[in-house]
Formats: structure tokens, C-alpha cells, sequence
């Protein structure tokens, strides 16, 4: 199994309020972590808003008139102005760029008619000109043809993850929640990490997870279980149907992609279901599908809940088939949560992620400081935010695996 930073809400990363000046410059420092800036969407040479990318060419131009001028009859440089409308195809637009090489050859005429015959560049020179400039136009158009391409696929890839992460309103089922995924490639906008909140019949119910392996197929097994929890968890009374329902859907989906030929190795996925029961507001039901147990974080400190009984999603099938009658199914277990007591669930990005010495994050002992400063910190977009930052810094923004931050309480 494997950045501004936040929730995802809508197809893009939102900010987790609260997160002040600070978080910002922090975020700026480490942008690679996360931060995926679309090929054209941020100008590399924008100023106030507007557009300097014409002045580089317009430099090299002068710069190379001038020293033209300066290096006498004897060594001309003329002829190095096919590098301008070169430049201006790499930051400009196609009219840009056909204007640079129209000023490129205008230039070069005026530049070299000062000179005597003798020491004239002359026609060939003049044609090398001409034909850089065609050539340069041309490489502007593949360039922003390549451009599209690349907002087109961008925007198919957040169509996807707006369907996988769907955007999760204000107070869903009754909890205050607060998220964030920090992809480990800056230029995905989804991974194998995935979360979800659905209130239903019989309670809320939340799941939080992560596939193994990265890529497209990660992906899809990741929408497939949470369509499952989606329509279990609304409709099903015992969240332990709901976990059984989600291993069925993960072998059934196994069996279908092993009939395309298209595992080439058994995928898994590690798990936290959670349920809130409507008859009892003090306790929250957990099975434990191989994850990294939850956190509890409240005025009363820090506890993490037991380690699961159960095998990661998908593994279940596996081990039937070598062992008669199989494992079972993870146990349902209740605990007590108090007034006030947050959940925090993180995939394996957050306690894998090393320092320069291979230390890793040090996530109950952070948690537990900054509460004993301030229970407020207790609150879930506080203790995401929290998470976020100190997963960044602890790295160096340098993130080995995708990462998610999920906190939740009843409101």
C-alpha cells in the first residue's frame, strides 16, 4: 500500500478551516506534497495577475542585438535570434510566438544591413531565421494541443474522484467530520485511500480504508467497496451484515477481475467500519478489517481502541479455500465514547511516514501534546489539521505513500 491541502470537496482540495497563516506558509514550503498544479493552469511568469511571459523573448531579442552590435564585424551573432520565437513557443501562445519570429526576421534584416557587405550574415542565415520561426509556431501548437489534452484527462481524473471521495455535507448523519488526502504523487488526484459517511435506517455508519497496490486498479476497488457500504450501510440493520456484505462485493470483485485477467497479483483492502447506533449515543460499534486502529482524543486524553481480529478485505475468500471452514469474519466490537471524544483514523501514509534519521511519525504521543496544551484541539477539523501538518513536517513534504486524515464525533 502504499498539495492547498484539505478536504476533498467538490473534485478539489479545500483548505480545513482554521488552518491560518502559518499552515499556509507551510504548505508553500512543502509544496510538492500534495499540491498538483495543472501543465498551464498556474503561469510560471505571472505578475499581479497578468501575463510577463512576452518580456524573456523580448530580452533575448535585445540581448542579442546589443551584443551584436558590441562584438564587431568580425564574430556575428546575428543568427542566434532563431532562439527568440524558440522561447516565445515554450511560455506564449501561437499569436505570440508568430510574433516574435515576424520581429525575429524584421530584426535581423535592420540588425545586419548596419553592416558592410563583406560582414553581412547574409541570405542563408536570413532562411535559418524564417524556417525557426515556422518551426517554432508549430511546436506552440503541439504544445497547447498537449495542453487540453492534459485539462481534459485532469478533469476526467476529478470527475472520478468527486465519485469516489463524494463531497461529504456539513453535520452528514449526525457527525461533525473533517478530512484530508494528501496524494503521494503531486500530480494524482485520487489513490487507493478511501472514506465515507452514510446515515441510514438504522444509524450512521462511516468507513474508512485503504486499497493495496496504487494505480487505476486501486481505484476501482475502492469505488466498488464503498458503493457496497453505500447501500448496505443504509439499509441493513447490524453493521456486522455490513461487513460481511463488504467482504462478499470485495471476493466478488476479485473473481471478476481475475476472469478479465487483470490481477496480476491478490488485491486486498484494509478497513475501519464504524457505526452510530441511534438507540445509544454514548458507544460506537468498530470492526476491524486489518487497519490501524482508531484514535479516541477527548478532555480525557488519548486511547487507541484494540487491535481488529480480522483479516484485511479480500483476504477472507483466500484463506477459506486453504483452511476448511475459514476464518471468520472480523468481531463486532462496542466501546464507550463520551460527550466531546473525537475518532481519528488514518491510513498507513500517516504512521509509515519517516523522518531523515527513519523515524516514524510519532502520532499518539503528537496528539496527546497538543491536547494536554488545549483540549480544543480535540475538535475534528482542528485534529486533521493537526495530523496534516505534523505528517508534512515530520517528512519534509516528501510523502512515500497516499495519506489520509479522517476524524469524526457525533454533533
Amino acid at each position: 500500500m502504499r498539495g492547498d491541502l484539505g478536504r476533498v470537496s467538490l473534485g478539489r482540495m479545500e483548505p480545513v478551516s482554521g488552518a491560518g497563516d502559518g499552515r499556509r506558509r507551510l504548505l508553500d514550503r512543502y509544496a510538492r506534497a500534495g499540491r498538483a498544479d495543472a501543465f498551464g493552469e498556474r503561469w510560471p511568469l505571472r505578475v499581479r495577475g497578468r501575463s510577463v511571459a512576452w518580456v524573456a523573448p523580448l530580452l533575448l531579442l535585445a540581448g542579442i542585438v546589443v551584443l551584436d552590435a558590441y562584438t564587431g564585424a568580425d564574430f556575428r551573432i546575428i543568427s542566434w535570434i532563431v532562439l527568440v520565437p524558440g522561447i516565445a513557443a515554450a511560455i506564449c501562445g501561437v499569436w505570440g510566438t508568430v510574433l516574435y519570429g515576424v520581429l525575429a526576421l524584421v530584426t535581423y534584416l535592420v540588425a545586419d544591413s548596419y553592416f558592410p557587405d563583406a560582414y553581412r550574415a547574409g541570405m542563408p542565415d536570413f532562411v535559418l531565421v524564417a524556417i525557426g520561426g515556422v518551426l517554432a509556431v508549430l511546436a506552440c501548437l503541439v504544445r497547447l494541443r498537449a495542453q487540453a489534452h492534459h485539462l481534459r484527462m485532469r478533469d476526467i481524473a476529478e470527475t472520478t474522484g468527486r465519485t469516489v471521495l463524494r463531497p461529504l455535507p456539513t453535520g452528514w448523519g449526525g457527525l461533525e467530520h473533517a478530512a484530508v488526502y494528501l496524494p503521494a504523487e503531486s500530480d494524482a488526484r485520487i489513490g487507493g485511500d478511501f472514506y465515507d459517511i452514510q446515515p441510514g435506517l438504522h444509524g450512521t455508519r462511516v468507513l474508512v480504508g485503504d486499497v493495496q497496490g496504487k494505480g487505476l486498479g486501486a481505484v476501482e476497488t475502492a469505488a466498488v467497496l464503498l458503493c457496497a457500504f453505500r447501500e448496505a450501510g443504509y439499509h441493513e440493520g447490524e453493521l456486522s451484515t455490513v461487513a460481511e456484505r463488504l467482504e462478499v462485493r470485495m471476493g466478488r470483485h476479485r473473481r471478476h477481475m481475475a476472469d478479465l485477467g487483470r490481477t496480476p497479483e491478490p488485491r486486498f483492502a484494509t478497513a475501519v467500519l464504524l457505526g452510530f447506533p441511534d438507540d445509544a449515543r454514548d458507544v460506537v460499534d468498530v470492526v476491524n478489517f486489518g487497519h490501524e486502529p482508531p484514535l479516541v482524543a477527548g478532555p480525557c486524553g488519548v486511547r487507541r481502541l484494540p487491535l481488529g481480529d480480522g483479516l484485511p478485505l479480500g483476504l477472507a475468500e483466500l484463506a477459506s479455500a486453504a483452511t476448511p471452514g475459514g476464518p471468520p469474519l472480523p468481531t463486532l466490537r462496542r466501546f464507550p465514547l463520551a460527550q466531546g471524544e473525537t475518532l481519528l483514523l488514518t491510513t498507513d501514509g500517516v504512521t509509515e511516514a519517516r523522518d531523515g534519521t527513519g523515524c516514524f511519525y510519532p502520532l499518539a504521543a503528537e496528539v496527546t501534546r497538543v491536547l494536554a496544551a488545549d483540549e480544543r484541539a480535540a475538535r475534528p477539523r482542528k485534529l486533521v489539521a493537526l495530523v496534516r501538518e505534523g505528517v508534512l513536517r515530520h517528512c519534509g513534504g516528501h510523502l512515500a505513500d497516499d495519506t489520509t486524515v479522517f476524524a469524526v464525533r457525533r454533533l
